[in-house]
């Protein structure tokens, strides 16, 4: 009779095997262990490179860098990320079929967010610098600068894409060429498809309004349609009336071309200065300083026009001192068109400052400016 002790356990494997599965799975830890410690150094890595640049560069680059790279933390620390990730892919590399899927992802990922740090660098470049150079050189400044920036984000996309296509030996030029040739013949067989789905990219590039937004457009088959804008599809545009409560649809195309009031973004923002003078200020240079501050506000584009309006009350030690308030609205359709008109605001500080030095009126700024967001009434 056998004994128990003389019955060899049933392995699944065999030792191979089992050595085998153990150094995958090693393997796999230690690339699991490095994607974490990647994400831990990325994550720091904005304040260790600004300590770096503070502490080994001169004041002056260092307030070029802060310039360019304000509010870029996150996507410098994510870029990071993504590049310690695709080096950690190197771990598993022998496994070929795994390593291509994860490395197409991780291109792409750093493709997109290089792109996103790129516009970003750019977009800080133009605000802090770009306005100077433009204003040095005698030229107007006003929202054609946006729609240079938005120029310039499109190029640097195609750039970004052309740069991802090549890493992975994807002939994208010839793509889209080819694309083009076949396209004629497809663009005569469906034309109107065609003039809606353009429509689309227009107003998905230009904005003109957005799902929740309440709008007033002129169109040939209703008139003037004062409706909330329920959703944007790839064909057309749903609004909702607002008398009948019904649903109009109306093609993509049409909108592009209508006269669209968008009333959500009716909207101005009221702008408080505040000039502390440590003298009481004569009639003569009390007109001077509402001279000086109304040219520097109301010549800049986007200032609500004849709104600017300055208070001057006792302020100090016994009053004898002197505070102007100067109050306007700056006007904006949305959140990078404000962004743009208070880099303005900045600029026509500074002008305030030098005008009054030249005829010898010291005064002090409070800081912050103080913004006040209000409705434009209808």
């Amino acid at each position: 009779m056998q004994t128990l002790t003389n019955i060899k356990p049933l392995l699944l494997f065999d030792e191979s095997t089992q050595r085998l599965l153990i150094t995958i799975g090693i393997q796999l830890s230690i690339f699991l262990l490095f994607i974490f410690v990647a994400y831990v150094v990325g994550k720091s890595f904005p304040p260790f490179l600004n300590t770096i640049v503070k502490r080994f560069s001169p004041e002056i680059v260092f307030r070029v860098y802060e310039n360019l790279t304000n509010r870029l933390d996150r996507i410098i620390g994510i870029v990071a990320t993504f590049i310690l990730v695709g080096v950690c892919l190197n771990l598993i590399q022998q496994y070929t079929g795994f390593y291509r899927f994860l490395r197409f992802f991780s291109d792409l990922a750093i493709a997109i967010s290089l792109g996103v740090l790129i516009s970003g660098l750019f977009r800080n470049f133009v605000r802090v610098y770009g306005i100077d150079m433009i204003r040095k050189l005698g030229f107007e400044i006003d929202e054609l600068i946006l729609v240079f920036e938005t120029i310039a984000n499109v190029i640097i996309g195609f750039v970004v894409a052309v740069a991802f296509a090549q890493s992975q030996n994807i002939n994208l030029i010839g793509l889209i060429a080819g694309l083009g040739i076949g396209g004629i013949a497809v663009a005569f067989a469906s034309q109107k498809t065609l003039e809606q789905i353009f429509g689309t990219v227009v107003i998905y590039l230009d904005r003109p309004y957005i799902p929740g937004e309440y709008i007033r457009v002129s169109l040939s088959s209703q008139g003037v349609l004062f409706a909330r804008v329920e959703s944007i599809g790839l064909r057309s545009t749903k609004l909702r009336t607002l008398a009948k409560s019904t649903l109009v649809v109306v093609p993509n195309s049409v909108m592009a071309e209508a006269d669209i009031e968008n009333i959500t973004r009716g909207k101005k923002v009221m702008v408080l200065l505040y000039l502390d003078f440590a003298r009481q200020l004569e009639k003569s240079e009390q007109a001077l300083l509402e001279k000086v501050i109304k040219e520097s506000t109301n010549s800049l584009f986007g200032i609500d026009p004849n709104s600017t309006k300055i208070s001057l009350f006792p302020y100090g030690d016994n009053l004898k001192g002197v505070r102007a308030r100067v109050s306007f609205f700056i006007l904006g359709s949305n959140e990078n068109s404000m962004e743009f008109r208070k880099r303005l605001l900045e600029i026509a500080n500074q002008s305030i400052l030098e005008k009054l030095q030249v005829y010898g009126i010291e005064f002090t700024m409070q800081e912050p400016t103080i913004y006040l967001e209000s409705p434009v009434p209808i």
